[in-house]
């Protein structure tokens, strides 16, 4: 694991004239602000209490290497690479039990992939003495990577689910270290059918209900939307209403390419869904899904979030098409809806106003747990962008590192 010199990013005081227009003023000048960036929070943000200066650990996996950051009183720090050369294609920020662990899933280009786990914010990384994933020996596979490492509820403080290439559901029950393969799933009779998607076969999702510890819900490329409600015994398909249209029968009961699932933080039984062509709401914890399309510039894309307290907030990156898969309209911004999908804005103060080419993946965009909401994305162009008002406005934290795969973070007091 090699490291760079810590990154700083300070906070000016007003009326520094060094300092870049309030965050809610003028879009700045388009320059990459790490390192050496002040920034100074407008009147309007810092007199709220928690806007901006909420201490947040923000966890950024890149095509070589993870970047750490952390932002103490309003003052931001980077750090990295840890892993240097590897691609992180996975983290989890895990803050059950009063007791924070990252995760992550890098990817050695002559190690292969491991699972990795950090008990000091990032500061220091164990990785298990033997593997932490493994595929048995009657599968006839092995590991080629983890796409997705998801801390299950409350219910369950032990236990993290990891989604892996070549398609398959993993359970730790010692929070990450761990892991044995999910049978059920990977037995599953509609298995022969499953096809890869662009990025692989790939478990990428996984949502648990806080509710109940033994309904799991998953998202597999290309084999659309599972579902247990036993704990993992037993999984259905569920994507009554989402299309495959790239199939001659553009509703098959699996086989869809949906790209990322996002669970509503009030109505338990609310999911979004970014499809390969397509957005969707489902009502019903998943047995059934309705476009929410209208209003945005492309239904296509790969990335959706949820607000984590506001009920019906959810955040999406259109991007134009499967076959030109860079930002609609080639503008950088993110859509919020605010009423579940019945309208969309564009959310673009202080990100670029030129024309934009950094496709945002299915997790590089997150939001952390402050009040409000810090929202965040990174880009195949190596960019990082940060909202600490719910995505009202943004700035930009780096520019220049290496592919952004995915995105993560918690809010730490």
């Amino acid at each position: 694991m090699g490291h760079h010199p810590d990154v700083k990013i300070t906070v000016a005081s007003r009326g520094s004239a060094t300092g870049p227009p309030d965050l809610r003023g003028h879009r700045p000048a388009r320059r990459c602000q790490w390192p050496g960036a002040h920034w100074r929070l407008s009147e309007t943000t810092a007199s709220r209490r928690c806007s901006g200066m909420t201490d947040v650990l923000l966890a950024v996996g890149t095509r070589k290497g993870l970047f750490i950051g952390r932002r103490r009183r309003g003052t931001w720090r980077l750090s990295g690479p840890h892993f240097a050369a590897q691609a992180v294609y996975s983290l989890a920020i895990d803050t059950r039990g009063g007791r924070p662990r990252l995760l992550a899933g890098a990817d050695s280009a002559h190690w292969g992939p491991s699972v990795f786990h950090s008990d000091d914010l990032g500061e220091t990384w164990r990785e298990p003495a033997r593997p932490a994933v493994t595929y048995p020996a009657h599968t006839g596979t092995s590991l080629e990577r983890v796409w997705q490492l998801h801390p299950a509820g409350p219910a369950a403080p032990e236990v993290v689910y990891a989604g892996t290439e070549p398609g398959g559901l993993f359970r730790s029950e010692d929070r990450g270290e761990t892991f044995e393969l999910v049978r059920a799933l990977w037995e599953h009779p509609s298995r022969e059918k499953w096809v890869p998607g662009g990025g692989g076969l790939a478990v990428h999702t996984v949502v648990t209900d806080p509710r109940d510890a033994d309904s799991v819900t998953v998202a597999v490329s290309a084999a659309g939307v599972f579902r247990t409600r036993d704990g993992g015994a037993s999984w259905a398909p569920s994507n009554k209403g989402v299309k495959a249209v790239f199939l001659p029968d553009q509703h098959p009961e699996f086989g869809q390419c949906v790209h990322k699932i996002a669970p509503d933080p009030v109505d338990h039984d609310r999911l979004y869904l970014q499809n390969h062509w397509g957005v969707y709401r489902s009502d019903d914890a998943g047995a059934s899904w309705t476009d929410i399309g209208a209003g945005l510039p492309s239904d296509f894309g790969f990335a959706v979030a949820a607000h984590p307290r506001r009920g019906d907030v959810a955040y999406l990156f259109p991007i134009t098409a499967d076959i030109d898969r860079v930002p609609a309209e080639h503008r950088c911004r993110v859509f919020r809806t605010a009423d579940a999908g019945a309208s969309w804005e564009p959310l673009s103060v202080g990100l670029p106003a030129e024309e934009h080419y950094g496709t945002v993946l299915r997790d590089a965009l997150s939001v952390d747990d402050a009040d409000p909401a810090g929202v965040y994305f990174g880009n195949r162009n190596g960019e990082l962008y940060a909202s600490a008002d719910d995505g009202d406005s943004w700035r930009q934290l780096a520019c220049h590192l290496p592919d952004v795969l995915c995105v993560r973070a918690a809010a730490t007091a």
